[in-house]
């Protein structure tokens, strides 16, 4: 719903210029790009918006993830799959154990990825915002892992910040 609004940000100029009837809310909610409430601290590289859901309780949730250019996450795992659509910007990835800017790969806007089960990876954005639309199921938290994919033990959110780009 709000990833579409990004694909047509040109037309919501368009829409209010030719003064056309705006959808009844009650019957289709939506926000525009500069009307969505992200939540977190741009500065710590990365923000959210939530769809549907709350990616902290149990149960389905879909949202937006905005990370800012050159910031990444850490090698991780995630126990439940994910499923990633890329709505903007080139989302850089990587399978590796290791942290290294070198052993990343762009997926390009309009990409549909998934985030497989216990399955390492990590990624982040290079030169560019990029914004992602993320589903999954909780609980499925980030498992970071060491340079041989061994599990490290659990840490607070905060005290695992996104890398920036090093």
């Amino acid at each position: 719903m709000i990833g579409a609004a990004f694909a047509i940000a040109a037309s919501a100029a368009l829409a209010q210029d030719a003064n056309y009837p705006v959808p009844d809310p009650a019957n289709i909610p939506f926000a525009v790009p500069d009307q969505i409430q992200w939540e977190g601290d741009a500065a710590r590289g990365e923000q959210q918006y939530k769809i549907f859901g709350d990616p902290r309780k149990p149960g389905w949730y879909g949202i937006l993830l905005k990370w800012y250019a050159g910031y990444y996450s850490k090698p991780h795992l995630h126990p439940i799959v994910r499923y990633v659509t890329v709505i903007s910007g080139h989302w850089w990835v990587s399978s590796s154990n290791v942290y290294d800017l070198g052993k990343t790969y762009p997926l390009p806007p309009g990409t549909v990825a998934r985030d497989e089960a216990n399955t390492v990876h990590w990624d982040g954005a290079k030169d560019e915002l990029v914004v992602l639309e993320i589903v999954g199921e909780e609980p499925a938290p980030n498992v970071y892992v060491d340079e041989n994919g061994k599990p490290l033990p659990p840490r607070t959110p905060a005290a695992q910040p996104a890398a920036r780009d090093q």
